[in-house]
């Protein structure tokens, strides 16, 4: 049996063990369904879940099995059978040990439990794998490659031939460059137009205007590489670069970095126009009747309450800016290279990830496994500003009832 249908009929099983379920508890109960310890429902949920939970796992497991080559395929109809059967089972279980006096919202409560918990542990799990991979193979390139030379190199040179260089420092450069840029346009717009919908805009206007601005983040990046790659870099081009000297390419920091800011407005201003929007109104209305006018309002006492929660807010920023990578392809070029001029071609840490496991390579070479080290290095850098968001908003956060 294929396991899709074996999923259906499970799925089935599972509903018809629902509705007996609770056919069975009003029978126990006679005329007065007050004498059952929990309630219909609960008896239902629970003859489906010990329906459905086995079969359910049975066929992950068959999956998985078949998915590293440990089963066939003309085994999967033995997997199906086998889910299929302990459906069947799982059922006549929990019809049989419906009564007024068993506890079936408790033992729904604990299967809930054990599923809440199974799915922490897989996202625990997912992050460990995550970091032990990446420390493994990063222990591998640093077997074949000196780490002073990775750190403090001051070019990335990989030949795949031999006699690289493999410096991370203009990577590095390029990533903090074009975050900047993109920090400088996206936290004043966006901070700016938070305040404004929060403390200025009535509520048609942020019924409008909220929704519009929240559209730039369900725009995929790629485009916003597109738009930087055929509109922005050419108009930055022809209109600075070119006719003040500093450069003749459309592939830039500011172009990369000025993009990459659109696309972090409307991150910056929905956490800061919610922070904004925290703090209590009782603070507002002491410094209106104090005699402040409304911006000094804002500026004296909503502003310094939400300050805490805005950091974090552009420190959660930064670490989506520094691990973009679309934008930076299509936008910024693809040299590594170290220089002041804001006009001129670099790259990114996660651009040469991307390009050192494209292609045909060696898996054992230190031009492919440096990019595990370059993904440690960026998972790090990620790390230390969300730890350092998270010390801030809890140290600094005000609490009001």
């Amino acid at each position: 049996m294929p396991l899709s249908w074996a999923l259906l009929a499970s799925l089935a099983l599972a509903a018809a063990g629902y509705m007996v379920g609770r056919s069975r508890a009003f029978a126990s109960a006679g005329a007065d369904s007050r004498t059952l310890h929990s309630r219909p429902t609960y008896h239902g949920m629970s003859v489906a879940l010990l329906a459905l939970i086995p079969a359910l796992v049975i066929m992950v497991l068959g999956a998985l099995a078949r998915m590293t080559g440990l089963l066939s395929a003309e085994a999967g109809g033995v997997v199906g059978l086998l889910a299929l059967g302990a459906a069947v089972i799982g059922l006549g279980i929990g019809v049989s040990r419906i009564n007024a006096g068993f506890m079936a919202r408790n033992a729904v409560e604990k299967i809930v439990l054990g599923f809440l918990i199974f799915c922490s542990t897989i996202a625990i799990a997912t992050t460990l794998g995550i970091i032990l991979s990446l420390v493994f193979e990063t222990g591998n390139f640093f077997s074949q490659y000196d780490w002073r030379a990775f750190f403090f190199g001051t070019e990335f040179v990989p030949r795949f031939e031999g006699n690289s260089r493999l410096g991370v420092l203009p990577l590095l450069w390029g990533t903090l460059y074009i975050s900047f840029i993109a920090l400088l346009v996206a936290v004043p717009i966006g901070l700016f137009g938070a305040i404004y919908l929060s403390e200025y805009a009535g509520p048609r206007t942020r019924s409008l205007a909220k929704p519009v601005i929240e559209v730039l983040a369900g725009i995929p990046t790629i485009v916003y590489g597109l738009f930087a790659l055929v509109t922005v870099g050419p108009m930055l081009r022809d209109a600075i670069a070119q006719p003040l000297g500093l450069g003749s390419s459309a592939s830039s920091v500011m172009t990369a970095g000025l993009v990459m800011g659109i696309m972090l407005i409307p991150f910056v201003s929905s956490l800061s126009d919610d922070i904004i929007n925290a703090v209590p109104q009782s603070l507002r209305d002491g410094a209106l009747g104090l005699g402040s006018t409304p911006s000094e309002t804002i500026k004296q006492v909503v502003l310094p309450a939400a300050l805490p929660g805005i950091v974090g807010a552009v420190l959660l920023a930064a670490s989506r800016a520094i691990g973009e990578t679309m934008i930076v392809v299509l936008g910024a070029g693809a040299a590594a290279t170290l220089s002041l001029n804001p006009f001129e071609a670099m790259t990114t840490i996660t651009v040469k990830i991307v390009s050192q496991l494209t292609g045909d390579n060696d898996f054992s070479s230190p031009e492919t496994l440096v990019a595990f080290a370059l993904g440690l290095t960026l998972f790090v850098i990620t790390l230390c500003l969300n730890i350092v968001a998270l010390i801030i908003v809890r140290k600094y956060r005000e609490q009001y009832e």
